[in-house]
């Protein structure tokens, strides 16, 4: 379920995060007293109601402390669990897992807090066209496995970076010192001159005025930049009545109260920063048991 990209960045991410955890001189606590003979048998469990996001890397770092640690998943990413749910049993020998416990579990836990509060967005929009995306209000570094996690929470990702995409926001039109109104469409018609239509193309607008303007210029998206859902709503029957193809997302303060609302105004996607930049990781641990 990782793309190439995702696990090339999993990769870089253990290896710094082994790096602080282990030093050079590894896990002093284990090697000083648990025999080197000794196996054990743990499970990842859910503590609290979630969905869970970074299986597959956690056993990457199993594999990277020792390539024959056997780390079964019980369930898959993207799964909704219940707290005392078993979500992977990991076997081997135990200084290995004693190393690896840390490490797996803060990419388990940071990534299963994000697919977990995605998920509490997607809910609240059921039954609207609206999709919930992410933005790129990441912890640096983490910006491609915080958006798998998105994924596995039922969100949409947006652009990954300021490469991928064209987004005209409020200082880019600021930098070209004219009228709102005017600086929007000289926006749109030059960056759809440079790049045609090899990338998609946004555009932020903060009133009706300047919505009204740009609309005829057809850009793929406008961003509804804190506009209220009354006005929101005007934007959407205007789009339609016009019989435009260019798609309307919400963005600005949204949260869990207010997600619901902006949906039903008829946008078709609502951006969230809080799904990465505010998410709590979810309570998971690693139990040892006898078998």
């Amino acid at each position: 379920m990782l793309t190439d990209a995702e696990i090339h960045a999993a990769r870089s991410l253990i290896l710094l995060g082994l790096v602080e955890d282990l030093g050079e001189a590894g896990d002093i606590t284990s090697n000083t007293f648990v025999p080197k003979s000794a196996t054990a048998t743990a499970y990842y469990v859910a503590r609290k109601a979630g969905v869970i996001a970074g299986l597959p890397i956690a056993q990457m770092v199993c594999q990277a402390i020792f390539e024959h640690l056997n780390l079964e998943l019980l369930v898959r990413d993207g799964t909704a669990v219940t707290p005392g749910q078993r979500v992977a049993r990991l076997k081997g020998p135990a200084i290995p897992i004693l190393a690896a416990e840390r490490t797996s579990l803060n990419f388990l836990q940071r990534l299963s807090g994000v697919a977990s509060l995605t998920r509490k967005y997607v809910d609240k929009v059921a039954g609207t066209q609206a999709k919930i995306l992410d933005t790129r209000k990441t912890t640096p570094g983490w910006r491609l496995l915080e958006k798998y996690a998105v994924r596995m929470g039922g969100g949409t990702n947006h652009r990954m970076g300021l490469y991928d995409a064209v987004l005209i926001k409020d200082n880019h039109l600021a930098a070209l010192h004219t009228s709102p109104a005017e600086a929007a469409v000289l926006a749109v018609r030059r960056a759809r001159a440079e790049i045609q239509h090899s990338k998609s193309l946004t555009i932020e607008v903060d009133d009706l005025n300047v919505f009204r303007t740009v609309l005829p210029e057809k850009p793929d998206i406008i961003l509804l930049d804190n506009m209220t859902p009354a006005d929101m709503q005007i934007a959407v029957q205007e789009r339609n009545m016009a019989g435009s193809k260019t798609l309307l997302e919400a963005s600005g303060g949204v949260n869990l109260d207010s997600v619901r609302t902006i949906a039903e105004t008829g946008v078709d996607r609502i951006s969230v920063g809080a799904i990465t930049h505010s998410a709590t990781s979810l309570d998971i641990a690693l139990d040892f048991v006898e078998e």
